[in-house]
């Protein structure tokens, strides 16, 4: 294994730099690291759908070339990246994770591939994902299950699975994922990965394709704190191609980590969230939450315990609103336009194609949202079921005003669990969905959020996830105390949690 592939993304932008390695060797590093380790479907990582390795040597030796000639774009320029397969590629398959996207090749770019293109990130290729997002384990994709790379027999988080789970096997040193219920935070948590959800409208969501349309949010997955500053500075910023971008100011992100990581947090006030713990949350990821609270006291950090008593509400508004959202997002998947196209025999109607083609094309979890949607947006149900979540909606948002008058940030643990083996929650939705207990609040709200490694259970040795959420806008407030954490930690252990590969041979 390359050394190369161990560096942060902020290493190999240095090295890059200072003529010490070039675009093209180390992206070459990485495509080796994904044909040793990322496998199939039936064993390996499985973190890539689609992996580009023609197109991302060509882009990093463009990027070499620009340096040579002193023009690079980009601290960047040159550091290769995975992208959700979510997220439009011009030229390169874009599938959701879904049958009914099967092969199908964008004619545009996403802003935020745009952004890194124009930046000169060579795109390593499409990560893995639960289909059209919806899941918490990246076991309901239509091409089979990424696997974390602690532990193959267990599941690396979701949606957005693939990407966590190829940034924490060093098989890329960046990657974008989005986040609509913690689909960025809680792979993050299971895989000893940084993840951040930016503020709803800071990164541009055109030609992301929807699931939730005020819900979803793009943003960074990597090793460091720095590194996800680094690509939130460059992805972020107004879109006039997004209505619903916000036209604010991208904050100084890369300065605030560098602050955070000084390790003086004098002044600042932490609220412990009181509704996100107790029965149900595993006590291994119980300790550890409460050794790093411990750690921002050291910080100088003045703690106190902070209750937002319509939490309890958030998951049943969530699952209210999501699929109302989603039912109406894929109805254009009609066999009409574009994707997936059944014809069932004799003569069949243009209303017998699309049962057909939705039925072959969509997946058991997607179907089950999109029938709880319907019928939650359905005539004489409207005003019962999706009505009276939007209003508990505004009731989460106004206990995240309140809390955040009396402290600076919130922290909670970001899942109840360490990452369970796969197949355990497959047939028990409920069950999968409690996995976003502490993440889905800040969706609901927009309010931005960050997941960093805190550590291992000591009953299975498996990452746990530190969650901090910030006001509106205040992204930077994630990256100090998230930069702080993790040279708390950084220092207390001799090493960040990734120093080394986990073992890709087997179960730890």
């Amino acid at each position: 294994m390359s050394e190369l592939i161990k560096k942060t993304a902020a290493e190999l932008a240095g090295a890059l730099a200072a003529g010490e390695t070039t675009s093209v060797e180390l992206t070459r590093a990485h495509l080796d690291r994904i044909a040793a380790v990322d496998g199939t479907a039936e064993s390996g990582v499985h973190a890539f759908l689609h992996v580009d390795a023609e197109g991302a040597l060509a882009q990093a030796a463009a990027s070499d070339a620009r340096r040579a000639a002193g023009q690079s774009r980009h601290l960047l320029d040159g550091v290769p990246i995975a992208v959700k397969d979510v997220l439009a590629t011009q030229g390169l398959p874009t599938t959701c994770g879904s049958k009914i996207l099967e092969g199908w090749v964008p004619p545009y770019d996403a802003t935020v591939v745009r952004r890194i293109k124009e930046a000169g990130l060579p795109i390593l290729g499409k990560t893995n994902m639960d289909e059209f997002a919806m899941g918490s384990s990246t076991e309901h994709s239509a091409y089979g299950p990424t696997r974390n790379p602690w532990d193959q027999t267990r599941i690396p988080g979701g949606s957005g699975g693939g990407s966590a789970a190829a940034v924490a096997a060093f098989e890329a040193p960046l990657a974008l994922g989005t986040d609509t219920g913690g689909s960025i935070r809680q792979p993050g948590a299971v895989t000893g990965t940084v993840g951040v959800k930016p503020t709803y409208g800071g990164v541009s969501r055109y030609g992301l394709v929807a699931l939730a349309n005020s819900l979803d949010q793009v943003g960074p997955v990597t090793r460091t704190v720095l590194d996800s500053a680094l690509l939130h500075e460059l992805i972020a910023g107004h879109d006039p191609l997004d209505s619903t971008s916000v036209d604010a100011p991208v904050g100084s992100y890369v300065a605030a980590a560098r602050e955070g990581a000084k390790g003086d947090l004098a002044g600042l006030r932490v609220g412990v969230i009181k509704e996100l713990a107790g029965d149900g949350w595993q006590p291994g990821v119980m300790e550890r939450f409460a050794e790093t609270v411990d750690l921002l006291k050291e910080l100088g950090a003045e703690v106190t315990e902070v209750s937002c008593p319509t939490f309890v509400h958030a998951m049943a508004t969530y699952y209210l609103i999501l699929p109302a959202e989603c039912s109406s997002n894929l109805a254009k998947f009609d066999a009409m336009r574009y994707g997936l196209r059944v014809v069932p025999e004799g003569d069949p109607s243009a209303e017998a194609v699309m049962k057909a083609t939705r039925d072959a094309g969509f997946g058991d979890e997607v179907k089950r949202r999109i029938m709880i949607g319907t019928y939650a947006l359905s005539s004489g149900y409207y005003d019962a079921y999706y009505g009276q979540a939007q209003k508990v909606r505004t009731l989460i948002s106004r206990d995240f005003a309140a809390a955040f008058e009396g402290v600076d940030v919130l922290v909670s643990p970001t899942s109840p669990t360490t990452a369970f083996p796969l197949g355990e929650k497959l047939d028990d939705p409920l069950a999968m969905y409690l996995q976003d207990l502490a993440t889905i609040p800040a969706n609901l709200a927009g309010v931005p959020g960050i997941s960093v490694p805190a550590g291992l259970a000591a009953e299975d040795g498996l990452p746990v996830g530190f969650q901090v959420l910030a006001p509106a806008l205040a992204d930077d407030r994630l990256y100090r105390v998230g930069a702080a954490v993790e040279a708390a930690l950084t220092q207390r252990w001799g090493g960040p949690i990734l120093g080394e590969a986990p073992t890709l041979e087997g179960p730890r």
